[in-house]
């Protein structure tokens, strides 16, 4: 089973929702590609980006982007 990005185009991705593994892991809504990174963003005014490889990524079923990492997994990813 292939976990990288073939399956689909990066840019099917922009403006879809980001989860991760549990029930609060929302990391808000895919921004933008930039070379092996998927950045998201939470938030209207405290602003949480996250700058996600694309290795992480488990699936994408057409609406959301699932990534293969917790919330507390997450944390090394977030940028202010």
């Amino acid at each position: 089973m292939s976990n990288d990005m073939t399956d689909f185009n990066s840019e099917d991705i922009i403006k879809k929702e980001a989860r991760g593994l549990g029930d609060d892991s929302d990391f808000g809504e895919v921004q933008e590609i930039l070379g092996e990174f998927i950045i998201t963003q939470k938030g209207t005014v405290d602003k949480e980006r996250y700058y996600f490889p694309k290795s992480l990524v488990e699936r994408f079923d057409g609406d959301t982007v699932y990534f293969k990492v917790t919330k507390e997994e997450a944390k090394p990813h977030k940028r202010d």
